[in-house]
């Protein structure tokens, strides 16, 4: 017996128990309801989910090919509208999630208005965007099973099969999937981060990602001017991350560290070595320094630390930052990333700057010596001109070769004149086999796309607004938009439905029978997309 029909049964012993006074209540409305409300609350999600999240790391770890993906979704509508896509074209909603990015909550949900990507937005609005997208998800599922559960009256009303309407009903697959949730630097000190942390599980998310900038200092991952934090603080903000999942039940939330080390040179503070070669003379060992042989050696003010039985002092700018070694950003990757997997995370982030197979394949197999089963969750950022950067790859690699590469100018290769050529036509190739070369040759289990809604919302705007403001008039959303709508089968021109008119009726009906005044009767201007 399906959980539907247990559902029904226990709503009518439940009923009879009553003594007549719920005679107005049908027990399968009830169950109806509950089918269509399957998750309670956050922590409902988060555990599903996060159960979701870890098979689909051991399925990864059993086959490269089995990689996760997701876009970054700045509103509600947004999410549910990808999943309702997902569902609708792939046939199912495996491997696909939801990325939570910190840069979208700054630039679009912040009440100061547009804001950098420095932490600088409310730490509220995350949570309250992680349960704005997983009430539209829910939503989603409630259309979707109510528009099965009309399907079903009508057969039963016309004495016709119901077995493959209530199949659908009973292996139903939801739109509820996991959020990869971005907390930037964890908003504060650990305690700050843990409080946080709390509340974005509690909205739902069974996977909280968490870089290694300093908190007041942080920067986009593609700026410049970022600056790391030592281990043992990074460390201190994963505990605090992990302390919450354990302490709300959520026992297998996935933490992944990301490191900006790759385009940071500066750090705040040196951490305290207790002895040689532990991790924090690991840190100090990449420091800028120069020797000190006297006093003489020494400004005022300046540090100084004893590295492999000689005094050195690091270099400090103007702004009291100490400096790295120049090349050291690769070696510097590597130690976070192993320190942070003995030490608590479950996956890695690189950020990179530039979308290169071979690149973030070498980081992750020195990795791998160490840690073998080391996975990627990686960005496949808008900040990258992914034209020009694999056009250029292709060129590099043909002058490697010694291909002939007279006809190109490197430098001009995003130019148009270049779109039909077998460069660009071999570069688009890579462009779109990168996903599945990452995960085979990169160890990347989960691509992710930050902020591309917030792109797309930009690109139809402009689209629309030229036409419609322009010559075409109305042309230009009913052939622009409506009209593709209708024929690709998107569920939201049917907007009135998309936003709950049919579920209200349904409600309505439940609650007051014959009486219900429905919104859905001939007159609904929506009927005339049944056509």
């Amino acid at each position: 017996m399906s959980q539907y029909q247990q559902d029904i049964a226990k709503f009518n012993t439940l009923k009879s128990a009553q003594n007549g006074t719920w005679s107005a209540i049908t027990p399968e409305y009830a169950a109806r309801m509950k089918t269509q409300n399957r998750f309670q609350t956050g922590l409902d999600i988060a555990k599903y989910t996060a159960s979701i999240m870890r098979k689909d790391m051991l399925d990864y770890d059993e086959d490269s090919s089995q990689y996760t993906q997701s876009l970054g979704c700045w509103h509600g509508f947004v999410g549910q509208q990808k999943m309702l896509s997902v569902k609708k074209h792939q046939g199912t909603t495996d491997k696909s999630y939801l990325y939570l990015s910190g840069w979208m909550v700054a630039a679009l949900r912040s009440e100061f208005g547009p804001l950098p990507d420095q932490s600088m937005h409310e730490k509220t609005t995350v949570p309250a965007l992680i349960e704005e997208l997983y009430t539209f998800l829910r939503q989603a599922d409630a259309r979707e099973l109510g528009d099965l559960f009309t399907e079903l009256d009508k057969a039963t009303a016309a004495g016709s099969d119901t077995t493959e309407i209530q199949t659908s009903i009973d292996n139903y697959q939801t739109h509820i999937v996991p959020i990869i949730a971005d907390i930037d630097a964890g908003f504060g000190n650990e305690e700050a981060t843990y409080l946080l942390a709390k509340k974005m599980i509690e909205a739902g998310a069974c996977c909280i990602q968490i870089e290694n900038q300093v908190s007041d200092a942080k920067q986009c991952g593609h700026q410049d001017g970022k600056v790391t934090v030592p281990h043992e603080d990074f460390l201190a903000k994963i505990n605090a991350v992990r302390y919450a999942f354990l302490e709300l039940g959520v026992d297998d939330g996935v933490i992944v560290a990301r490191t900006d080390s790759l385009g940071a040179s500066l750090t705040q503070k040196i951490p305290v070595s207790k002895s040689p070669g532990d991790l924090a003379a690991q840190y100090n060992a990449f420091l800028d320094t120069s020797d000190v042989n006297s006093i003489e050696d020494l400004n005022e003010g300046d540090s100084v630390l004893k590295q492999n039985g000689k005094l050195v002092k690091p270099r400090r700018l103007p702004n009291g930052l100490y400096k790295f070694k120049d090349n050291t950003s690769i070696d510097r990757v590597v130690l976070d990333c192993i320190t942070s997997l003995q030490n608590g995370a479950d996956l890695l982030w690189i950020e990179t700057e530039k979308p290169h197979v071979g690149q973030i394949g070498d980081m992750v197999r020195a990795i791998r010596k160490t840690v073998p089963n080391a996975k990627l969750v990686y960005n496949n950022s808008p900040s990258f001109n992914w034209t020009l950067n694999f056009r250029q790859q292709v060129f590099d690699a043909w002058l490697e070769s010694g291909k002939d590469i007279k006809g190109y100018d490197r430098a001009a290769l995003m130019s148009e004149q270049y779109d039909d050529s077998e460069l660009a036509q071999l570069a688009d190739e890579k462009i779109k086999t990168f996903q599945a070369d990452a995960a085979r040759e990169a160890g990347i289990f989960h691509h992710l796309i930050t902020l591309p809604t917030y792109h797309t919302a930009a690109l139809s705007t402009d689209e629309l607004a030229k036409g419609y403001f322009g010559d075409e008039g109305m042309l230009a959303y009913v052939k622009g938009v409506q009209r593709k709508e209708i024929r690709q089968s998107l569920a939201c021109v049917k907007h009135q439905a998309m936003a709950g008119s049919n579920i209200g009726d349904d409600h309505k009906e439940y609650f007051s029978g014959e009486q219900a005044l429905k919104a859905s009767g001939e007159d609904n201007t929506m009927n005339q997309f049944d056509a």
